[in-house]
């Protein structure tokens, strides 16, 4: 090796440990700076992932009803299985939904139907808006109907008759929280279209907010107050100036008025509530539907955490503005099992009671039912 091979050679020598030096001073910030984007990435939270929910309600129902007049009622039926989706857009806005599927599928009397869509603007601590399709604000189980938050298998016929539960509407609310607890909502949605047809009846005027007649507006005002722990009244007066759609010249406008208490104390429970409809107009009046009203009464004991028994008292008829005695009644007496806080086990007994006998359904129910 010649003298200048060899100055090379050493000149090499002495450079390998600055490149080394360089290489692992390089990857060691490479490494820090990559620890540290990842840090930053696991700080801060997936705003798309976590502001999108999904959630589930249904029901199973098996009745087990005897009819002295006509047939008896043996049926096992997949009442009702719902999905949630709901999205947050930032802290001020939401979206939320609701699709449900009734009776399993749509080949015999079952149902697909959008019971709810719409967009929440929290305008303040006190204020919020809300549009599209919404459920009504009326009753107590109307916003709150997942099988394990009441007690019997099928909801209770005051709120299926007089007030139509599930009822939804398309339009505009806006809730206000006013001082000592009390909290008012106004809403001003599309409305329901009865007929003579039907003898008035106001749950088979839901239109389901699907090609909805919105000929005639319907509004809807409610006052609820919770200033004591476990209590909560309520009042609502809701308006439709045609409860036909301008559909019928011998009916006219409508008026629903609605009060309701809830009672939690301890492992005692109480609701009770009553709602009347007047209907105007001739066409009603003929038949007794200008006034179709009813009121029950559920006084429950939670035995434990897993275990609550009820009972119910109700009234309801759809034909009240006559001098014949149309009243249906009913009284159920059941229990609840709640293996996790968000399933339930129901069984119920059930007699009922109407005018000659026409169209009672007296037996037992069962029930299985979840939420998430």
């Amino acid at each position: 090796m010649n003298i200048r091979n060899k100055c090379r050679f050493t000149c090499l020598m002495l450079l390998l440990p600055l490149f080394s030096y360089a290489a692992e001073t390089s990857l060691e910030q490479r490494l820090e700076r990559l620890e540290t984007e990842l840090a930053t990435k696991t700080s801060v939270p997936n705003d798309n992932y976590q502001s999108t929910r999904f959630g589930s309600y249904g029901e199973l129902h098996l009745n087990k009803l005897q009819n002295r007049y006509a047939s008896n009622k043996d049926e096992l039926d997949l009442h009702r299985f719902v999905l949630f989706m709901s999205h947050d857009f930032d802290a001020q806005t939401r979206f939320f939904s609701e699709l449900e599927v009734e009776h399993s599928n749509t080949e015999k009397s079952g149902v697909v139907a959008l019971e709810q869509a719409f967009i929440e603007c929290v305008a303040s601590d006190e204020l919020t808006l809300k549009a599209g399709v919404m459920v009504m604000p009326i009753g107590i189980i109307s916003e709150t109907h997942e099988p394990p938050t009441f007690y019997g298998v099928e909801r209770n016929p005051v709120e299926t008759n007089i007030i139509p539960t599930t009822w939804s509407e398309g339009g505009v609310a806006l809730s206000v929280h006013l001082q000592h607890a009390f909290n008012f909502e106004a809403a001003i949605t599309s409305g329901l279209s009865v007929s003579a047809g039907t003898n008035y009846a106001v749950r088979a005027g839901r239109q389901n907010v699907s090609q909805a007649v919105a000929t005639d507006a319907a509004y809807t005002g409610r006052l609820k107050w919770t200033g004591m722990p476990g209590l909560e009244l309520a009042a609502v007066l809701h308006h439709q100036s045609d409860i036909t759609q301008s559909t019928d010249a011998t009916a006219g406008g409508a008026t629903l008025y609605e009060t309701h208490a809830v009672i939690s104390r301890g492992a005692f429970g109480l609701r009770a509530l009553y709602a009347s409809w007047k209907l105007e107009g001739v066409g009603p009046a003929s038949l007794g539907a200008d006034r179709q009203n009813g009121w029950y009464a559920e006084p429950s004991w939670r035995l434990s955490e897993r275990w609550g028994m009820f009972a119910r008292y109700s009234i309801w008829d759809n034909l009240a503005g006559d001098n014949n005695d149309s009243r249906l009644r009913q009284t159920n007496l059941g229990m609840n099992f709640w293996p996790h806080p968000d399933v339930v086990l129901k069984v119920d007994y059930q007699n009922q009671s109407s005018p000659g006998g026409q169209n009672e359904y007296d037996g037992f129910n069962l029930g299985l039912g979840y939420q998430f």
